[in-house]
């Protein structure tokens, strides 16, 4: 029997390793490749083709969403399942939005998450319940978040701003001219009337979108 081959994610190695272990614990699940960055991933996507890619999303460097986008430029019928330890739902909307098949909180039970890789692998989507039922909520709400104003370019801006990284460095890691990125600075502050990076820090906190390893 063919076993269901994976790519996993994520620039904590000890994370990497966990889930290693846990998926290898079914007889037909192979993890195949490690990577643990965006950059990492997408010539290890080309060298095993592997069934699905387990992204974390909150990543250094280009960061999750934007490895999506490269390796769906790459092979569009390439099948993604975004982890994140965040449970806001601006990050699920995201990666839906980007391409990803499936979403899970990296808290979800263990079954849960080899049911999604089922799914995935068979390019049907999956995802976690309660983000499920706080996307729906949103969709209901008219207000909805102020980071959905943002575009996918500016909320990946607003992330590592959020982070407290500086123009140079997002260029760098976002392949994007500093001009290109100050732009992108001025149009969230301007969406999200915010006046400097302290305040957007605080704003990504509030809604869940840092954890204590992203400062």
């Amino acid at each position: 029997m063919a076993k269901l081959t994976i790519l996993l994610v994520d620039d904590h190695a000890v994370v990497r390793s966990g889930f290693k272990v846990l998926l290898q614990t079914w007889d037909d699940v192979e993890v195949v490749a490690q990577a643990s960055s965006g950059e990492e991933a997408l010539p290890l996507y080309t060298e095993h083709r592997p069934d699905v890619v387990v992204m974390d999303i909150a990543m250094a460097g280009m960061g999750g969403i934007e490895a999506m986008k490269r390796l769906l430029a790459m092979d569009p019928k390439v099948r993604i399942l975004a982890l994140s330890a965040h449970e806001d739902s601006s990050y699920a909307k995201r990666a839906l939005q980007a391409g990803a098949l499936g979403y899970l909180s990296k808290r979800t039970a263990p079954e849960v998450l080899i049911d999604a890789l089922r799914l995935v692998a068979r390019h049907q989507n999956f995802i976690d319940p309660l983000i499920a039922q706080r996307l729906a909520y949103q969709d209901n709400d008219d207000a909805g978040s102020p980071i959905d104003k943002l575009s996918p370019r500016e909320f990946e801006v607003f992330v590592q701003l959020a982070k407290g990284r500086s123009v140079l460095d997002i260029s760098h890691s976002l392949s994007l001219s500093a001009s290109t990125v100050g732009t992108h600075l001025y149009k969230v502050k301007q969406k999200l009337q915010l006046n400097n990076q302290s305040e957007i820090t605080l704003l990504a906190m509030r809604h869940g979108l840092l954890d204590d390893t992203s400062t």
